[in-house]
């Protein structure tokens, strides 16, 4: 009862507020959709606190799975951990939009409560098809909130390139799921997991079951914002509000990394390899850190920053191990409370200043001292500062994976957490530490400071508030909090959670006998020498970053090309190849899926 409930309350206040939200005072609309949030939290804490001990499986309607149609909802230990975040994520982004908005319609509040049904039943959801269903309903959610503002063409343009990609990825995941249904004739993620047991013992299960995984799992890519999958995530994070921002990286891209977790170790454990998972990965690490060091534009900066840690986490789960599922479960839960946190002090700074644009920002944050701390602090995270769940995560995970041979790992993750905090830390360094641009007599609008065309943000709120109220300033230090102590989750029921998530057969037991199979599994260690020590140089990395990002700014005039020498001209050649493969048209983005999709299968396809 409770895993309906924590689906179906959130619908039907949605529903209610869309049907009478225009005729309430704005307060009575506000105080419902938090309660409401707040009562699925509740909900999705208890499911997380019962999970260990006893099963969470309902099938809906009553029909179980003798009957061949029944829907079962199941919630694991790491699944309950993943609605809990995603409740606990709305709740925060709600909190913040009381004031943040001064303006705002009731239909916002039900979008927002029914982007936090269909991540919760994306979730817990055991059927393959209801899993695309929920993942297509929190995609048309996704794609209103993000062009809510759609009086801007810019907003348009992010919400329609967001809108077709995630359509394009959608209905190949489809096309997938028939042809795991022609396979098997079953669409529960268990019951097909139990069917193909055994397939390919001889190391080929066969053409069809390698294209389902390649084509269900592309569309969870695309959500995932892997690399080339990614074009998406800067453009709809730079036009969406930024309470919608927090959800977007906070959360639902973390979903297109559960959904790849749950399909493949449901399902196909055994018999895919998941190197292709882990190639783009690694990429979107990569290109993720490049791009995020190359932004003025703070949203735009903490869009790629997603890119780049999505990137490691879909590593972790490529690696194919529980214990490095163990570290990606740490890394996900810190990053998803660090990353939240972070956009919300950018919405500070876009209420106060109406613009991200670091260098308009310059010396002006010093009257919001907690918003600053919010930002150092969050930085120092991504960087992996102890006790966050990000260290933690990087230790683990980092163990794990050099037991498989992947010695690579730890340089990638050291040069995409110093990379990205790195240019997170610049910019506490400039809007925070640096001297504010002079200003001529009379001036109020946002200083030019050389912006390109396209990095600047138009104001989200009509209204500047002279001083930010708690309800704006608690949720950001809030989730930062959560972030950190993330870390301090003891190692056992971790590593006994992601045990039970990985074996298909206790996830079967589970969903079709409700049988609980409690696995003991060696405990994550995260404070171990190694993780430390990275830890240690990932963070000087990131100072040493951010430095010489203050250094490049504090150039009055840039050096005429002539005088430059060979290796800056090719660094910007390249800086200037990068922007234009992000060009905003769609057309090169859905070349760029095809593209990514035919990598995928090329890679996941058994020689």
């Amino acid at each position: 009862m409770i895993l309906q409930a924590t689906v179906a309350l959130p619908v039907l206040v949605a529903a209610l507020l869309a049907a009478t939200g225009r005729r309430l005072p704005r307060p009575a609309v506000d105080v419902t959709a938090l309660a409401t949030a707040a009562a699925v939290t509740a909900l999705t804490a208890l499911t997380l606190a019962r999970a260990p001990h006893r099963p969470q499986v309902t099938w809906l309607g009553g029909w179980g799975p003798g009957t061949g149609v029944g829907i079962p909802l199941a919630a694991d230990p790491l699944a309950a951990a993943l609605a809990c975040v995603a409740a606990a994520l709305t709740l925060a982004a709600l909190a913040f939009s009381w004031r943040y908005f001064t303006e705002i319609q009731a239909v916002f509040h039900a979008l927002i409560l029914l982007f936090l049904a269909s991540m919760c039943a994306f979730v817990y959801t055991g059927d393959l098809f209801d899993a695309f269903v929920f993942f297509e309903l929190m995609s048309v959610v996704a794609f209103a909130l993000t062009g809510y503002r759609s009086e801007e063409p810019a907003t348009v343009h992010g919400a329609l390139n967001f809108g077709i990609v995630q359509s394009l990825g959608a209905y190949l995941t489809l096309a997938g799921i028939a042809l795991v249904y022609g396979r098997t004739g079953q669409l529960g993620l268990a019951a097909i997991g139990r069917h193909l047991t055994g397939t390919g013992a001889h190391g080929r299960p066969g053409a069809l079951i390698t294209a389902a995984f390649v084509l269900i799992c592309t569309g969870y890519l695309v959500k995932a914002a892997a690399v080339p999958f990614h074009f998406w995530l800067a453009d709809a994070h730079a036009v969406a509000p930024t309470p919608v921002c927090v959800l977007f990286s906070g959360v639902m891209v973390e979903l297109g990394v559960y959904g790849v977790a749950r399909t493949y170790w449901a399902v196909f454990p055994g018999l895919v390899p998941l190197r292709a998972v882990a190639v783009l990965g690694a990429a979107a690490a990569i290109l993720g850190a490049v791009m995020c060091v190359l932004q003025h534009h703070v949203k735009r900066l903490l869009a790629y920053s997603t890119i780049s840690h999505a990137g490691l986490l879909l590593v972790g789960v490529a690696a194919g191990t529980p214990a490095a599922l163990s570290g990606t479960a740490y890394y996900l839960a810190g990053h998803a409370g660090v990353k939240g946190a972070l956009f919300l002090a950018a919405g500070a700074l876009l209420n106060r200043y109406q613009t991200v644009d670091a260098r308009d920002l310059r010396g002006r944050g010093r009257v919001m001292p907690v918003t600053g701390a919010v930002v150092l602090i969050g930085a120092l995270c991504l960087a992996g500062l102890p006790p966050s769940g990000l260290f933690a995560g990087h230790s683990v995970t980092e163990h794990a994976v050099l037991e498989r041979g992947w010695w690579w790992f730890t340089p990638l993750s050291i040069a995409a957490g110093a990379v990205t905090a790195g240019a997170v830390l610049r910019v506490w360094l400039v809007v925070w530490r640096g001297m504010p641009l002079r200003r001529d007599p009379g001036e109020t609008g946002p200083p030019e400071a050389g912006a390109q065309e396209g990095e600047h943000e138009g104001p989200e709120t009509p209204g500047i508030l002279a001083s930010l109220p708690w309800v704006m300033v608690a949720p950001a230090v809030a989730l930062l909090a959560a972030g950190l102590a993330v870390g301090l989750l003891p190692g056992g029921p971790v590593a006994d959670a992601a045990a039970l998530f990985a074996d298909r057969d206790a996830y079967a037991a589970l969903v079709l006998d409700g049988h609980l199979t409690r696995p003991h599994a060696p405990p994550a260690e995260p404070w171990t020498p190694a993780g430390l020590a990275g830890s240690a140089v990932t963070l000087l990395l990131a100072v040493a970053v951010a430095a010489a990002g203050v250094r490049r700014a504090a150039r009055t005039r840039p050096a005429a090309p002539a005088a430059r020498a060979p290796l800056a001209r090719a660094v910007g050649a390249a800086t200037r190849r990068l922007h234009e493969l992000h060009s905003g048209h769609v057309g090169d983005y859905a070349a760029w899926l095809t593209a990514g999709v035919a990598v995928l299968a090329l890679l996941t396809t058994r020689f």
